[in-house]
């Protein structure tokens, strides 16, 4: 089975965003790809709170989600879209993930749990959480018989979260992102390597990269990464490009007999003592 990410440059415009996606599953489906994953907020790109919020509140969602479910079934493809702003419980978005089956029925989606509130040298202070609410239900998806554990961007600082979708069978983690350039020359290509290596899962990242319409810069380096970490396919740039590499279950296999991190496991409990050695 043939594993995709198509790395972007996402704007404020969805015709633009989505002509990029469209094109993108033509040439996945042309290389017989069977899952597809885009970057987060790969279908709007919004410039503010405001921008957001009026796409949100227009039938942007519901006009995009028709769209690429359309885009799903005419590609024979499980397409994953990184995510997108939907409508949430309070005057917030969610940022939101959705997979959909070549059948282009919606068959999972995931809110993400880790918002970004981060002061990051060289960059503005980013408050993910002033626009958005965080979900709290981590979730794993079926894709042709494979166990898919979804999350997106931020989340990958929280290698818990990886842990319990191992625990729960994935074998593939998905990572979808937009990074900021400064964390991701630090961080990124450690992070994806660490998540892989330790849950012994194949890991797919889409990020966006590059200057976008909004002026924010984001890092790129799209990459697929095996369950040993070592990188299968990845996009060295910041410029819009698919990458592609092949899943290999036996591949699981070796990786996890060969360091069997979950059957090591071991409960513990925690002695705080700060008095010194009694």
């Amino acid at each position: 089975m043939l594993l995709a990410a198509l790395q972007m440059r996402s704007s404020m415009d969805f015709d633009e965003n989505f002509t990029v996606i469209e094109q993108g599953c033509i040439d996945a489906n042309a290389q017989g790809v069977r899952y597809l994953q885009l970057p987060e907020m790969a279908v709007m790109f919004a410039q503010n709170h405001d921008g957001l919020r009026a796409w949100v509140r227009g039938g942007g969602p519901e006009k995009a989600i028709a769209a690429l479910s359309g885009l799903a079934k005419a590609h024979q493809l499980y397409l994953h879209v990184g995510s997108m702003a939907v409508a949430g419980k309070s005057d917030k978005c969610l940022n939101r993930s959705f997979l959909f089956a070549p059948s282009g029925e919606l068959v999972a989606q995931y809110d993400k749990i880790h918002l970004f509130d981060a002061d990051v040298a060289g960059d503005a202070p980013y408050r993910e959480s002033k626009n958005f609410d965080a979900g709290d239900q981590a979730v794993l998806a079926h894709v042709d018989g494979i166990e898919l554990g979804m999350s997106i961007c931020y989340d990958v600082r929280f290698p818990q979260l990886y842990g319990t979708l191992r625990q729960a069978g994935a074998q593939v983690l998905a990572v979808p992102a937009a990074f900021t350039v400064p964390t991701g020359e630090a961080h990124w290509e450690s992070l994806l390597r660490a998540r892989a290596i330790e849950t012994g899962c194949f890991l797919v990242a889409a990020a966006q990269g590059g200057v976008h319409a909004n002026g924010r810069r984001t890092y790129g380096y799209s990459m697929i990464l095996s369950p040993w970490g070592k990188v299968l396919a990845a996009c060295v740039n910041d410029k819009t490009a698919l990458i592609v590499a092949s899943f290999d279950q036996d591949v699981i296999k070796d990786a996890r007999s060969r360091i069997p991190t979950l059957a090591n496991s071991r409960p513990f409990s925690l002695n705080v003592n700060h008095n010194g050695a009694q």
